[in-house]
């Protein structure tokens, strides 16, 4: 089957086997098309709206191409769909038939069954490409994974990034390797059952290598800020292409590379006045454009706006599937670690939240949140657990830490169990972070690859992040804080996968396995009768008890004890015990035990 997504922009080969080259740059009276092996550039003849565009027989699959400013400077093609050599070099044509797909069959799965593995392409092998990757797919299956969340790959500058500073989100980064490689990848996670999320960012574009400032400055605003400057023009005079563009970068990753979701970084960063707010345009024209699929769309959003994840009456997304849930992460690694600083001391020694968080989706639900000042969040013990991502550790969590140190290197072994044990069979969606089934040891660090005129105002920035932060106060414990412009910081990030062979990691891994295939068999059938969130009882200090209830008829139950002292006062198990992590005995949960129980009516 092939798939190639129509895009109103860029370089489209035509059915004839011409090429069309569209552009919006509303600024520009001409616009030109510098074509490699072409004598001259070519001229684009102006439209309606701001649009310039050229149809021509000079170019076809593999020419690479500038468009030519008045003033000559050369720019890619903001919809480049491939960068060979890099964000500042030529844009090439790609004919998006050329790759053989054969997963015609495919149309995803069910989100119930989602069990998300969150990784980063370069990182996650040596090789650090889409093709390298491939070779570690029947590891995930056989872990018991569903679902691939891959950090963003939209080309960025330079040879190594966490993808969040990309600059043209149509080309995967040739670092990784071309699109056809990407498919590859994709195609082979769909043979193995596994569905492939993309991350995508909405809310901005990275420091180094926009050009849509010179080709379109209307495509920015300053009535809105964001923490990386101007804000995306969605809702202004000349909005409409701002829109489409994003739109169409959506529909195009889900249609011509097969994927089966997106997660949208950070949307509460998306300033939009519009009577349509950009993310309702976005997911309405998604469903409407792929209804013959499972498609999951998955959002990072800071503000807890439980609204965006309203269901219909069937129990189907209206608009997005579920969100990252990280008051989820906050109360499991606050009673795992005991850390209080930032954010974490809204948190800690509060098992309230931790029993909320749990059996409700968020711990904040319109309360004010003392460390923002403000109130956060919307009530969300309506919607299904199945609208939350529950995660112990993800990318941020870690590499947003100074020296990068996963939940291992921070709180004891038992604590971490007993974390992994209620996040592995919680009925919100669970997700993994490369290397945490093995429970790897090695960092995930932040890193970059600026050129000479950024590279000391970041390597300096990361350090200035940190002197708030007691630990780092001293300038020379702050001077220790990896570089993340130096190779060794992404080399000691990169897994090493002989790893899982030491003993510890082994059983590690072999726990892993045991909990997501219990998962599987038990919970996941069940799973579509939850249609909202449980009652929680806070039974002592870091003690909860949470039971959802199906609508066939029956429970689901969780007692946790994740404090280092044992508690009493719990009630005995509702049917049949799934899982025991730690000691239990008659009302007594022993330190960090965790104990899941079902009642199939």
């Amino acid at each position: 089957m092939r798939r190639v997504h129509a895009m109103p922009f860029g370089a489209q080969i035509l059915a004839d086997g011409a090429v069309r080259f569209r552009v919006w740059a509303p600024d520009h009276a001409a616009i030109a098309l510098a074509l490699d092996g072409a004598a001259a550039p070519l001229p684009l003849a102006r439209e309606e709206g701001g649009w310039h565009t050229l149809v021509t027989r000079t170019a076809r699959a593999g020419s690479r191409y500038r468009f030519v400013l008045p003033d000559g400077l050369h720019v890619p093609d903001p919809a480049s769909r491939h960068q060979p050599v890099d964000v500042h070099g030529p844009s090439e044509v790609i004919d998006p038939r050329a790759h053989p797909w054969r997963d015609g069959a495919w149309r995803g799965r069910p989100w119930h069954e989602a069990v998300l593995y969150e990784l980063h392409v370069g990182t996650f092998t040596p090789g650090g490409t889409f093709r390298s990757a491939i070779e570690r797919l029947d590891h995930l299956a056989a872990l018991g994974i569903t679902a691939l969340q891959i950090m963003p790959v939209a080309d960025f500058p330079g040879r190594r990034n966490w993808g969040y500073d990309g600059v043209l989100p149509f080309a995967p980064d040739a670092a990784y390797g071309r699109p056809e490689d990407f498919k590859a990848l994709i195609e082979a996670a769909h043979a193995r059952g596994l569905m492939v999320l993309l991350d995508v960012v909405y809310n901005h574009f990275g420091p180094d290598g926009n050009y849509l400032h010179a080709l379109a400055p209307s495509f920015f605003t300053d009535r809105h800020a964001t923490p990386w400057g101007a804000a995306m023009n969605f809702d202004g005079p000349d909005s409409g292409p701002v829109r489409a563009f994003f739109i169409e970068n959506a529909l195009y990753w889900l249609t011509e590379f097969h994927l089966d979701g997106l997660r949208l970084d950070a949307v509460h960063a998306i300033r939009d006045d519009s009577a349509t707010h950009i993310l309702d345009a976005l997911a309405g024209r998604v469903r409407a454009a792929l209804p013959d699929r499972h498609v999951h769309l998955v959002l990072e959003n800071e503000e807890n706006r439980a609204h965006r994840l309203e269901r219909r009456a069937d129990g189907a997304p209206r608009a997005y599937t579920a969100q990252w849930n990280d008051d989820a992460h906050h109360v499991l690694h606050v009673a795992a670690t005991g850390e209080g600083e930032g954010y974490y001391a809204d948190y800690l020694g509060d098992t309230a939240k931790l029993a909320r968080a749990l059996a409700e989706g968020f711990a904040f639900q319109g309360e004010v949140m003392p460390y923002r000042g403000h109130a956060r969040g919307e009530p969300s013990a309506h919607l299904p657990p199945a609208a939350f991502i529950a995660f112990a550790q993800n990318h941020d969590q870690i590499g947003n830490r100074a020296f990068g140190e996963r939940l291992t290197k921070l709180a004891p072994a038992e604590a971490v169990r007993a974390c992994g044990a209620v996040l592995l069979l919680l009925p919100q969606i669970p997700m993994l972070f490369m290397g945490e089934e093995w429970a790897a040891t090695q960092p995930f660090l932040f890193f970059c690859d600026f050129g000479p005129d950024l590279a000391d105002a970041v390597r300096e920035g990361r350090r200035a992040e940190f002197a708030r932060f007691a630990a780092f106060a001293d300038p020379a414990r702050r001077a220790r804080i990896p570089d993340p412009l130096a190779e060794t910081t992404v080399a000691a990030s990169t897994l090493r996968w002989a790893d899982r062979e030491a003993p510890v990691h082994a059983e590690a891994l072999a726990w892993h396995r045991r909990i997501l295939a219990l998962r599987h068999a038990e919970l996941v059938p069940h799973l579509p009768g939850l249609r909202r969130g449980g009652a929680a009882r806070v039974i002592g200090a870091g003690a909860v008890s949470v039971v959802w209830t199906f609508e066939e008829g029956g429970t689901l139950g969780l007692d946790a004890n994740l404090s280092p002292t044992a508690v009493a006062g719990f009630a005995p198990p509702r049917g049949r015990v799934l899982w025991q992590e730690g000691m239990a005995e008659r009302d007594v949960l022993a330190p960090w035990s965790v104990r899941w129980s079902l009642d199939d009516g």
